[in-house]
């Protein structure tokens, strides 16, 4: 009987395990500013950033202590949605450079945009991560709204180049 007791509490432990990971891993995102103005998620052994303007997804992938992963040979796929029954589009995100994914597509981004991100990156099991509504950065539902210029995604790119 006791050892009934000991193998049920051991499995009941091990059950649990994945629930305080992704509480913690989650728990500590919600104090990170996303380095590029992005939402951030924790995805498996990855933190994924998207950065959602119209018309293009950009994500940046990183491990858990914030070292980008290459993407070099990587698959990805979005799924864009406009609100509850707005219209539906998926989009390819591709290895561009570096830890970095794009997508590009005709879709508008608004506050009830939501987009699900599916990533296969050789070495690590296919991951996925949903950021909804993009307007919030996950912070208690406060919104935040990143306007992206050209000036400063290639003074962004000429710095990644510098690493």
């Amino acid at each position: 009987m006791r050892r009934l007791i000991v193998t049920s509490a051991l499995l009941s432990t091990m059950l649990m395990m994945p629930y305080f990971a992704l509480a913690h891993t989650e728990g500590h995102l919600a104090t990170l500013t996303p380095p590029h103005g992005g939402q951030l998620r924790a995805s498996g052994p990855f933190h994924l950033e998207l950065v959602a303007k119209d018309g293009e997804l950009t994500l940046y992938i990183t491990d858990h202590g914030d070292k980008p992963i290459a993407t070099s040979g990587g698959q990805g796929k979005a799924n864009i949605q406009a609100g509850q029954e707005g219209k539906r589009q998926s989009v390819v995100l591709e290895p561009v450079y570096a830890n970095i994914m794009k997508a590009k597509g005709d879709f508008k981004i608004t506050p009830e945009t939501t987009v699900a991100v599916f990533i296969a990156i050789p070495g690590h099991e296919t991951q996925g991560a949903n950021f909804m509504p993009l307007a919030s950065n996950g912070k208690g539902g406060e919104h935040h709204h990143h306007v992206h210029s050209d000036a400063e995604e290639d003074s962004e790119h000429k710095h990644e180049h510098k690493h």
